[in-house]
């Protein structure tokens, strides 16, 4: 896969997740606005949960990778990232840390040269 590949993929992830994510989530939410009812509804079978528990543990390792990146390489801003991961889905603020990170490594292999 091509750079230009690898990042265009990753920016469609995180829109058309967006994307859907505003279709299915927000109208309801809208009408409804219980934030912890909407949250506990990802636990009303079996099924949903361990979806629903893969989703909190994909966002508590990025947490982790983007705490650990901050500290031995300097990658900045990722804190943004995890926010974009609470709402709207661990989908988009996982894509948009490895463009962020992707970008900042790249810029300073270009200033170490």
């Amino acid at each position: 896969m091509t750079e230009n590949g690898f990042k265009l993929s990753l920016y469609l992830a995180a829109i058309i997740f967006t994307a859907i994510f505003c279709f299915w989530v927000v109208p309801p939410l809208i009408e409804n606005p219980d934030i912890l009812g909407a949250f506990a509804a990802g636990f009303v079978n079996p099924f949903a949960a361990g979806y629903s528990m893969d989703v909190l543990f994909c966002w508590y390792v990025l947490a982790i990778w983007v705490w650990y990146e901050a500290s031995t390489q300097s990658i900045r801003y990722g804190w943004v990232c995890l926010l974009l991961g609470v709402v709207p889905g661990v989908a988009v603020g996982f894509s948009l840390y490895l463009l962020l990170r992707h970008s900042q490594l790249k810029n300073r292999d270009q200033k170490d040269t």
